[in-house]
């Protein structure tokens, strides 16, 4: 059945390419983001080229567009793209090489993408009338075609079969959330990370069905016949309309758009999802989804927000301190993210909050009642949903009975029938409550006033020779005499420039020297930037020393030393496990994305490598030696963009899973390793228990992603972090080098 429909696929082909008129584009021929080329269909409707991404400064985005001159540049909507979802540089170009292949190179002249028909016998390309680029041997045949590898579109006259998706754009240069496919019933389906359906189509279950777009505006499934088993209309069905094309869009949903000459634009003509607060995690980790008036989804978060990113959290931690307490949400309707939900279960709506109630690991619970009692439970602390007008519908939100939940207007209490009289004994609880409050924090401010703060007056003058009042407390300055006192004549060397040292009342230090000039004045604005920033992954800076051609940072010492020694040990490295490892990638992710995006202003680390790595007691790393970079024997504050941490931290990624401190061929060899399937060759051998396979694959994922050559494809340190903590899928990376 499916080399059937193959052959009439082919079929089709061969009429479009004897029946479109088509523009020859001969071996040989080359285009450049500078010199601003392209090629263009014989009927001017499409053109091949660069185009300017918008929100993008510097990025370009390569493939087929619209371009018929009654469509205005900024609505010449891309239809295929060579480089879809990452984009490419000012300085790259594409190449048509003499042996018939078609070549992207990025900003340092790297292949990017490629359409691998190298000595296929390929001797020209066309771009036909219907926007499809084939590429066609000396009899006609053709060899290759972008109709064959759809991203986000489909135009009319191009197939969609059981073997091809289509996959929506991304903010995300990770990862893109949701795909069409076709399943082995012939059902088209929307699916979030491929796993979780949020539309089907409506048509009898037939095996090898393909979909395809009509001129006449209509979405149809074909069988192996051509014969038509479904369809949907759009809006204008029948009405002449001169482009069409179908997308499944950045926020997840499927829709028909149709030009429409007196407005100028685009108009979406049918659309897959009426309500898109249907589409899975509209939200994401923002909340719940509510349809405002004009039609627009709106995310809110009903519960407690106290993240600065806008995540929204379930306010229940599985210690907590006084119990938990069930908080019901009429009309809402909640699942779960990382993970996702189990299966329903057929129960009762109290048995549905008792569940949760009696399972520690589960936050929330949602029930419904459409067909038949369904509950589902929650073991996680994303979720998301939407607003739901059934009176059937209810979720069950976990809390620790000291958190509250009152921002959001459905809420109510649990399902349970109360007096609605005044409760006079509770008053009097809650006054004595009230009372006895007061009283403690009055103890609490006398004993912060009168001991706490005389007892850190009095370690504070004993712990560091001087304070410089101008840094607050912060950091302290130090004189040269009191550092070589601090370490004993620098007696205990523990790295390159790095001593260990002790100050008066026997906290350890490490004092590092930094061998490079600075300007004082510079020096200490910067020590004061760094010793301002606090973070459980970053090594505290304690003190500096700025005296003549001297210049020490003070840094809290941390008992284990630094990763590159545990790497080098053979018996030491034994203690890092896989999953110390992995760890210690986040920790280091974690510390980064701080240094990045949270201080109150960017900080880069400069010099991310594994002696600056340092691992405490219980191997739990910390970043160390942050801000400073020494470039041509000056020491610079902030001298690189965050994009270079982001290389060295793959880099490091890679050093620690490989155990290797060779860097030459590592990139490359550990590269072909993870696109061969051989993910496991790469791992340290000295690690006890070998590694987690699904795990190993993310980590080296994202580390070739953060290795990318062009930068503008390389991660942002919180994408990053989602990814290494497993809150965000990962798409394979392209060559790095």
């Amino acid at each position: 059945m499916i080399e059937q429909s193959g052959l009439l696929l082919c079929v089709f082909i061969c009429f479009l390419l004897y029946h479109a008129v088509r523009a020859e584009i001969p071996l040989g021929s080359r285009l450049s983001v500078v010199d601003n080329g392209s090629w263009v269909s014989k009927n001017g409707n499409f053109t091949i080229g660069f185009l300017k991404i918008s929100d993008e400064p510097g990025q370009f985005s390569f493939g087929i567009r619209f371009s018929d001159k009654s469509i205005p540049y900024s609505q010449q909507r891309m239809v295929w793209s060579a480089d879809f979802l990452y984009g490419v540089g000012n300085m790259s170009y594409f190449l048509f090489t003499t042996d018939g292949e078609m070549v992207l190179f990025d900003d340092q002249g790297m292949p990017s993408w490629s359409s691998q028909t190298s000595n296929k016998g390929v001797v020209s390309a066309s771009l036909l009338d219907n926007g499809n680029l084939v590429l066609i041997d000396r009899e006609q045949k053709v060899i290759w075609q972008s109709f064959d590898s759809p991203d986000d579109t489909l135009l009319p006259g191009q197939f969609l079969s059981c073997d091809k998706m289509l996959q929506a754009a991304s903010t995300n240069l990770l990862s893109s959330y949701y795909t069409l496919s076709m399943n082995v019933s012939g059902h088209l389906m929307l699916l979030w990370q491929g796993i979780i359906p949020y539309w089907t189509s409506q048509n009898p279950s037939v095996p090898n069905l393909t979909a395809y777009v009509t001129n006449n505006g209509a979405l149809q499934l074909l069988d192996k016949n051509l014969n038509v088993v479904w369809t949907v209309f759009g809006e204008d069905h029948d009405e002449y309309v001169k482009y069409r094309f179908l997308r499944i869009d950045v926020d997840g949903n499927l829709r028909l758009y149709s030009w429409v000459e007196a407005l100028q634009s685009w108009k979406s003509v049918w659309q897959a999802v009426q309500n898109q607060c249907k589409v899975f995690a509209t939200c994401g980790k923002r909340g719940v989804c509510v349809l405002s008036s004009c039609g627009t989804a709106d995310c809110v978060c009903p519960f407690n927000q106290t993240d600065t990113d806008e995540t929204c959290f379930i306010p229940y931690e599985q210690k907590c301190k006084h119990g938990s307490t069930m908080v019901a949400y009429r009309h809402i309707h909640l699942y779960g993210l990382y993970p996702i939900d189990g299966p329903a279960i057929m129960t009762s709506v109290n048995k549905c909050m008792q569940l949760c109630q009696n399972d520690s690991s589960c936050t929330a619970a949602t029930f419904s009642n459409h067909v038949l009692p369904q509950c589902s439970i929650k073991k996680s602390e994303y979720v998301t949903g939407y607003l739901d007008p059934s009176p059937n519908v209810v979720s069950f939100v976990k809390s620790c009975s000291s958190t509250s939940a009152l921002k959001f207007p459905c809420q109510s209490s649990p399902a349970t029938e109360e007096d609605p009289h005044t409760c006079v004994p509770c008053l009097i609880g809650i006054s004595l409550a009230t009372i006895i409050i007061g009283v403690v924090l009055q103890l609490g401010c006398y004993y912060y006033l009168f001991i706490y703060k005389r007892k850190t007056s009095t370690r504070c003058k004993y712990n560091l020779p001087s304070a410089d009042t101008n840094l607050k407390g912060l950091v302290v300055l130090l004189s040269f005499s009191e550092i070589k006192s601090v370490t004993e004549d620098f007696k205990d060397r523990i790295g390159p420039n790095m001593f260990k040292g002790m100050l008066l009342n026997k906290f350890p230090v490490a004092v590092k020297e930094l061998i490079a000039s600075i300007d004082a004045r510079k020096f200490r604005t910067a020590v004061l930037k760094i010793g301002g920033i606090h973070h459980k992954n970053l090594v505290q800076l304690e003190g500096y020393c700025c005296e003549s051609n001297h210049r020490f940072l003070v840094y809290e010492y941390v008992k284990n030393g630094s990763l590159e020694k545990y790497i080098d040990d053979s018996a030491l490295c034994k203690e890092l496990t896989w999953r110390k490892r992995v760890d210690i990638c986040l920790s280091v992710a974690q510390a980064l994305n701080y240094l990045h995006s949270e201080c109150r202003e960017f900080i880069s680390h400069g010099n991310l490598k594994c002696e600056n790595v340092m691992l405490d007691e219980n191997l739990k790393a910390k970043v160390s030696e942050s801000g400073f970079a020494i470039v041509d024997g000056e020491a610079v504050y902030c001298a690189f963009s965050a994009k270079r941490d982001i290389a060295d931290f793959g880099m490091l990624v890679l050093t620690l899973l490989t155990g290797c401190r060779d860097q030459s061929d590592l990139c490359e060899w550990s590269y072909k390793e993870l696109i061969e399937g051989n993910a496991a060759n790469v791992i340290d051998k000295r690690i006890q228990g070998g590694a987690n396979s699904n795990e190993l694959e993310r980590v080296l994922r994202i580390a070739f992603w953060c290795l990318q050559s062009n930068e503008h494809q390389r991660p942002s340190m919180e994408d990053v972090v989602a990814v290494l903590d497993g809150t965000l899928s990962i798409d394979p990376p392209p060559p790095p080098f």
